[in-house]
C-alpha cells in the first residue's frame, strides 16, 4: 500500500515539477524584467550593502535598492526565507553569477547565502548593480523524490506501525512541517534517536514533505488547520488527482474526530470576529480567552474613542456605487480603484485616531490589487502591510482592512468562493475587521452571502456614499435611469418630487387603528448569523409604514431610536431619500440616531397619482423646488410639476398650434371672401374657439398650462432669495448645494441658507484631500495613482511584447 502511494505521488510530483519549469522559463523569455519584478519576483537595481560568513561557510549577502536614500524601500515581492535565488548582473545577460538561498527579507533589504559562484569564490563590488530572480531550482523537488524513494523502499524501522496507520492498514494507536532533509543535521544522528516527530502547520504542506521526517520516528503529531488554505500547487492537473490534499486533511477524512484534539480556546480575536469562524468553520466550538473577549482598538495605548475604533466589525458597502473593478481583458488578476481609495480613507481615519500603522494590515484576494494599494498608500505609511490573502497566512495584526475587489453585472467572485481562503483572510484580525465590497456581487454566492448578513447583524454598515461624494449611482432599474437622465437637465425638479404619493397607496396599512411608532420592537439583534432577525427581516416594512404614516400627517420631523443597528439605519436613509425627506445622522457611538424631516409642507400635497415603479433616486441631497403654485388636474399627470415635463406639454401645445393653422390655412383656400379676409390671429381664435365649444374643460387646461409655464420661466430668471425680484437672466450664480440661481447679493450660501452644507461640503473636501486650499479650492486634476500604476503596468507589457517580437524577428534573419 505504502508502496503504490509513493508511486502515485511521484508521478504527481514529476507533473508539478514540469509545471514549474516551464513556467518560469515561459516568465525569463517572454516578460520583461520590469513586469517580473511587479509580479513579486525580481527585484532590480540592487547594492551589495554588507558581505559576511555565515553557517558552514556560506557567504551571507544583505542587498539594498541602489538609491541614494538610505531609507529606500524594496518594491512589492514574494521573496521569502527558503527561496531559491539567482544573482544577475544588471547589465548582463545569460546565466547567473551564482545561486542562493534567501535567509531573511525585511521591507528594506534582502539577504541571500551563496556557496560559491560559477568560476569559485563569489565577489562582488559595492559599487555595481546587480538583480534576483527567484528560480524553480531542484533541491526541493530532489528532496521530495528522495524521501518518497525511501518511502518505497521501507520495510523495517523505526515506523513501520506508523506507516501501516497513515495509509489505513492499521488502526491508530495515538494522535497522529519540519524543514527536516535527510541531507541536513538530521543525517548524523542515528536510526532510532527520535521517539516522536512533530509536524508543525501540516494542513499547508504536500504529503510529500511530511515523509522526510516521519521516516524517523514510530510515532507523530501532526498540528495544523485544515479548515485553511492547503499547499499551493501551479498544476491544476496533478492538484486534481491529490496532490493539493494534504496527509492531515487525508487521515481527518479516513479516521475523523477518533485522532483528532481540537484546541478550541483562542487567543487572538475578538469575540465578535471570532463567532463568524467557529459557526461557519468549526461547529460553534471556539470560545475567546477573557483576555480578548472584549478587546477594541480604543484599548490600545494612545488611541482615542471614535466610530472607528469601537466596534470590530465594519462593512463598507459599494453596491450601487460604480465602483466596478477592472475590466482588463489581458490581466489574469483583478483590480478596483474605488476600493482602494476607500481602504485609504478608513485607514486615515484609524491612524487619526491614533492608532499606528504597524497595527494595520490590508489584505486583498488579487495580486494586482496588492499592486494598486502598494501604490496608493505605502509611500503615506511606510509601516503599513499590504500582502495578499496566501502571503498573509499565519500573520495578525490589530486591524485588517479586507477589499475583496469583484463588483460586475454579472455577479461572478471568482476564487473568493473558496471558504478557506475567505476564513484566512477574516480572522488575520484581533480587535477590528473592516471589509469593503459589493454586497450585490458578493452575495450571489451562498457563503460570502452569510458573511454579509453576519456583518449587517453584528457589525456596522456604511455605504460608499458616506465616504466619496462624486459617485453616480448604477445598477439602478432601466425606468429610474430615464428619469435620472431627464431630471439631469433641470435638477431642480428632481425625482423624489412624485414619490410622496407612494404613500397613498399603503395608506391604509399606516392609519390602522392599532398603529402606533414601532418602537418598543427596535432591539439590538441577538439571533445568529444566517437566520434574518425580527430587526432585519421586517425593519424594512416597519420603517416604510413609518414614514408614509409620517408624510401623511402634520408633523414635520421624525427621530428614530438610538437602539437601531447600522443595518437599520442604512435602510431608513435609502427610503428617506426614496421619498424625498431630508434625512441626518446626529451623535456618535451608542447615541447614534436618525432624524428625518419634510422639505416643505407643499410637497406633500401634490396631485394623487399611482406610481409607475419603485425606484432609488439619485443619493444626492434633496432641496425644495421653486415656490411656483401647482394647479390640481383632474386625470391630468403629476409630472406637471417638473420642468422636463413642462418643456414636453409646450412642446405638444406648439404641435397642436401649428396643426391649427395648417387646418386654418386650408380653409382659406376655400371660396370664401370672408375666411380669405380674416387675418391669422383671427383664424387662431376661430380654431382655439370650436373646441371650447366641444369642451371647456380642455381650454382651461390649456389655460392653467400657459399660466404655469410663465410662471417656471419667470421663476426661472428670478432671485430664488425669498422676497427677492432682481433678474439672473445675465449676472446670477447657481448654488452647488440648493441648485438654485441667486443675485450677486444673495449668492453666497451663508446668506442664502446653505452654510452649514457648505461647511459640511468642504470639511468632506479637507479630510477626503488632506489639503485646505485658499478660497474655495482648485480641484487636484492630477493622475489617480491607482489608474497610473494600472496604465504603466499595461504599458511594460506592450514594450516586452514589442520587445519579444523584434527578438523573433533577429532570430529569423539570422536563419
Amino acid at each position: 500500500m505504502a508502496a503504490e502511494a509513493a508511486e502515485r505521488y511521484l508521478e504527481l510530483l514529476r507533473e508539478e515539477r514540469e509545471a514549474e519549469v516551464a513556467e518560469s522559463r515561459a516568465w525569463q523569455e517572454s516578460i520583461s524584467l520590469k513586469e517580473l519584478q511587479r509580479r513579486g519576483i525580481c527585484l532590480l537595481k540592487l547594492q551589495a550593502a554588507n558581505q559576511r560568513t555565515g553557517l558552514y561557510g556560506r557567504l551571507l549577502v544583505t542587498f539594498q535598492p541602489r538609491k541614494y536614500d538610505s531609507d529606500a524601500e524594496l518594491p512589492y515581492n514574494s521573496f521569502g526565507p527558503g527561496d531559491i535565488v539567482g544573482l544577475y548582473d544588471s547589465a548582463g545577460q545569460g546565466d547567473p553569477l551564482s545561486t542562493g538561498i534567501v535567509t531573511r527579507v525585511t521591507s528594506k533589504a534582502v539577504t541571500v547565502a551563496f556557496e560559491e559562484s560559477r568560476d569559485g569564490m563569489l565577489s562582488l563590488d559595492r559599487d555595481s548593480s546587480y538583480r534576483l530572480l527567484k528560480l524553480a531550482n531542484d533541491v526541493t523537488y530532489n528532496r521530495l523524490k528522495k524521501a518518497l524513494n525511501a518511502l518505497k523502499q521501507y520495510h523495517s524501522g523505526p515506523a513501520s506501525d506508523l506507516i501501516d496507520v497513515l495509509f489505513f492498514s492499521s488502526d491508530p494507536s495515538a494522535f497522529s512541517e519540519t524543514s527536516a532533509s535527510s541531507d541536513g543535521p538530521l543525517k548524523l544522528l542515528p536510526e532510532n534517536h527520535f521517539d516522536l516527530v512533530v509536524i508543525d502547520e501540516c494542513a499547508q504542506a504536500l504529503e510529500a514533505s511530511c515523509w522526510i521526517p516521519l521516516l524517523k520516528a514510530p510515532k507523530c503529531i501532526l498540528a495544523g488547520d485544515h479548515k485553511q488554505l492547503p499547499p499551493t500547487i501551479i498544476s491544476h492537473k496533478a492538484a486534481a488527482k491529490g496532490l493539493s490534499l494534504s496527509l492531515m486533511e487525508r487521515l481527518i477524512k479516513r479516521y475523523g474526530e477518533k485522532i483528532v484534539k481540537m484546541l478550541t480556546m483562542q487567543y487572538r480575536m475578538h469575540q465578535t470576529i471570532m463567532q463568524w469562524a467557529s459557526l461557519e468553520m468549526y461547529s460553534g466550538r471556539l470560545t475567546a480567552h477573557p483576555s480578548v473577549a472584549q478587546h477594541l482598538l480604543k484599548d490600545l495605548p494612545g488611541v482615542t474613542s471614535t466610530e472607528e475604533t469601537t466596534i470590530p466589525l465594519l462593512l463598507i458597502d459599494t453596491a450601487g456605487c460604480g465602483l466596478f473593478e477592472l475590466e482588463v481583458e489581458d490581466e489574469q488578476s483583478k483590480g478596483n480603484p474605488g476600493e482602494v481609495q476607500l481602504a485609504g480613507l478608513h485607514i486615515q481615519a484609524l491612524v487619526e485616531a491614533g492608532v499606528k500603522a504597524k497595527d494595520i494590515a490590508v489584505v486583498a484576494p488579487y495580486n494586482l490589487q496588492v499592486d494598486m494599494l502598494r501604490e496608493y498608500l505605502c509611500h503615506r505609511y511606510p509601516e503599513l502591510e499590504i500582502k495578499s490573502v496566501d502571503g498573509f497566512q499565519g500573520r495578525e495584526k490589530e486591524a485588517v482592512i479586507l477589499s475583496f475587489v469583484r463588483s460586475n453585472r454579472k455577479g461572478e467572485v471568482g476564487f473568493l468562493a473558496e471558504d478557506r481562503r475567505i476564513n484566512v483572510a477574516v480572522t488575520r484580525a484581533r480587535r477590528h475587521v473592516a471589509v469593503i465590497c459589493d454586497t450585490r456581487t458578493v452575495s450571489n454566492q451562498t457563503f460570502l452571502k452569510r458573511l454579509v448578513d453576519y456583518f449587517s447583524q453584528y457589525g456596522e454598515v456604511r455605504t460608499a456614499f458616506e465616504y466619496l461624494d462624486n459617485l453616480v449611482p448604477e445598477n439602478y432599474t432601466q425606468e429610474g435611469c430615464s428619469e435620472q437622465q431627464q431630471g439631469a437637465k433641470l435638477p431642480a425638479a428632481s425625482g423624489p418630487k412624485k414619490q410622496p404619493p407612494l404613500g397613498k397607496k399603503h395608506k391604509a396599512a399606516a392609519t390602522k387603528p392599532g398603529y402606533q411608532k414601532p418602537e418598543v420592537s427596535f432591539s439590538p439583534n441577538t439571533s445568529r448569523p444566517g437566520r434574518e432577525s425580527p430587526g432585519t427581516k421586517d425593519g424594512a416594512d416597519r420603517f416604510k409604514v413609518m414614514l408614509v404614516a409620517f408624510l401623511q400627517s402634520s408633523e414635520m420631523k421624525l427621530d428614530f431610536p438610538p437602539s437601531l443597528n447600522s443595518h437599520d439605519r442604512m435602510l431608513i436613509h435609502l427610503m428617506a431619500e426614496e421619498y424625498g425627506l431630508q434625512h441626518v445622522s446626529t451623535g456618535e457611538g451608542r447615541d447614534r440616531y436618525i432624524s428625518v424631516r419634510k422639505k416643505e409642507p407643499a410637497e406633500t400635497s401634490l396631485p394623487t397619482v399611482t406610481p409607475r415603479s419603485k425606484q432609488l433616486p439619485l443619493p444626492q441631497p434633496q432641496h425644495p423646488s421653486r415656490e411656483t403654485p401647482v394647479p390640481a388636474e383632474p386625470g391630468g399627470s403629476s409630472e406637471g410639476s417638473e420642468k422636463v415635463d413642462l418643456k414636453t406639454l409646450h412642446l405638444e401645445k406648439v404641435q397642436r398650434e401649428k396643426a391649427r393653422r395648417e387646418e386654418a390655412a386650408r380653409k382659406a383656400q376655400e371660396p370664401s371672401a370672408s375666411l380669405q379676409g380674416s387675418s391669422r390671429k383671427k383664424d387662431k381664435r376661430e380654431a382655439k374657439g370650436k373646441p371650447a365649444v366641444k369642451s371647456g374643460a380642455n381650454s382651461m387646461a390649456e389655460e392653467d398650462i400657459d399660466a404655469l409655464i410663465s410662471a417656471a420661466i419667470k421663476a426661472d430668471n428670478t432671485c430664488g432669495f425669498p422676497r427677492c425680484k432682481a433678474s439672473v437672466t445675465t449676472l446670477g450664480q447657481l448654488c452647488l448645494h440648493c441648485n438654485r440661481r441667486y443675485c450677486l447679493s444673495h449668492h453666497i450660501p451663508e446668506v442664502h441658507g446653505c452654510g452649514e452644507k457648505a461647511k459640511a461640503h468642504a470639511r468632506q473636501r479637507i479630510s477626503r484631500e488632506g489639503v485646505l486650499c485658499p478660497g474655495s479650492g482648485s480641484k487636484d486634476k492630477s493622475l489617480d495613482p491607482a489608474k497610473r500604476a494600472h496604465l504603466q503596468q499595461r504599458l511594460d507589457k506592450k514594450l516586452s511584447e514589442l520587445t519579444s517580437q523584434r527578438k523573433s524577428k533577429k532570430k529569423d534573419k539570422e536563419k
